[in-house]
């Protein structure tokens, strides 16, 4: 069995992934990515393990078996060079360290920390003990938790949030949610209401046509000016043009962004946004990493050997 390997995250735990691997597996590495290499190698592949799978690969071979991301998403996926019996799969794991990066998050722009590193760097304590202008800032003891989706992501970033005495409510494409202690739950159409509510909007929902810019200015106007949005879903869940506004006027207090409008090429190199995110003060910015640790891939890597050993063992039967 032949395994062509794409994707740089894999690498660092070659020895795990190797090992979990049919006795006969022969891998080719692939990283950095290069399109025309990997073409080249497909041509008797029956695995590819990548986040970026094109039309002209699947065309470059005809007996790929599976296609496996290394991530949660297969959107990168061009499944029209593909035949109907080629698997296309995926893993999470990722579920504790994006809770993580939200909790952190959440915690470093409600007590101001972005703002008070940048002032202390110019000998200013930017702090109510010795600035009565500035007020003081918010914990999370019983901070409102608004989750726009409550799938794994959302339920173990609320694990972690109750731990710190928040309270939470959800909203959900079908309206149901697991009973976790969370105020209420409700379907999308009460998204105003759960903004409402909200002192923190965490967005963590599939993206598609019917969620894409369902964050907009009226929600977000209505999440307030002590408001933080963490968005670790996907960036066109919220509309880009009215999160600028919204952060530039202060309109919500800060937010945390995770996912973007623009993604760069493999260099790494490119801009996030059409609009100057980077000169605001509130905002957190991150390049698609809140789920990206030794943790996450430590059980992505188990995951695809796995699922390469089934493929082996059903072709051999």
């Amino acid at each position: 069995m032949k395994i062509v390997v794409g994707d740089r995250n894999v690498l660092p735990h070659l020895e795990q992934f190797e090992a979990g691997l049919p006795a006969d597996a022969e891998v080719i590495w692939c990283v950095p990515f290069d399109e025309s290499r990997v073409i080249d190698e497909l041509a008797d592949a029956d695995v590819y393990v990548g986040g970026k799978f094109s039309a002209a690969m699947g065309a470059a071979a005809p007996k790929l078996r599976m296609v496996h991301v290394a991530g949660a998403g297969t959107d990168n996926v061009d499944r029209s060079g593909l035949g109907p019996d080629v698997q296309v799969c995926n893993t999470f794991h990722h579920e504790q360290s994006i809770a993580e990066y939200v909790v952190a998050a959440t915690v470093m722009l409600r007590r101001k920390f972005l703002q008070q590193d940048r002032a202390l760097r110019s000998g200013v304590f930017a702090t109510a003990v010795y600035d009565s202008t500035i007020a003081q800032p918010l914990s999370l003891s019983g901070a409102r938790i608004g989750f726009v989706g409550f799938g794994h992501i959302g339920r173990r970033t609320w694990q972690l949030f109750r731990a710190y005495g928040a309270v939470g409510a959800a909203v959900t494409g079908s309206g149901l949610a697991p009973d976790e202690g969370l105020q209420w739950v409700s379907d999308t159409k009460d998204l105003t209401r759960l903004a409402d509510f909200a002192d923190v909007l965490v967005v963590s929902a599939p993206l598609n046509e019917r969620t894409r810019g369902m964050i907009g200015a009226e929600e977000l106007s209505r999440l307030g000016s002590d408001g933080v949005l963490v968005n670790v879903g996907r960036g066109p869940l919220v509309q880009e043009q009215s999160l600028f506004d919204a952060l530039s006027r202060n309109e919500i207090a800060a937010a945390a962004i995770d996912v973007w409008y623009h993604y760069p090429g493999p260099d790494g190199k490119g801009e996030p946004s059409s609009l100057p995110f980077r000169d605001l003060d509130n905002v957190l910015m991150t390049p698609h990493s809140s789920g990206v640790t030794h943790h996450t891939f430590v059980g992505r890597v188990a995951d695809i050997a796995s699922n390469i050993d089934a493929l082996a063992a059903s072709i051999g039967r």
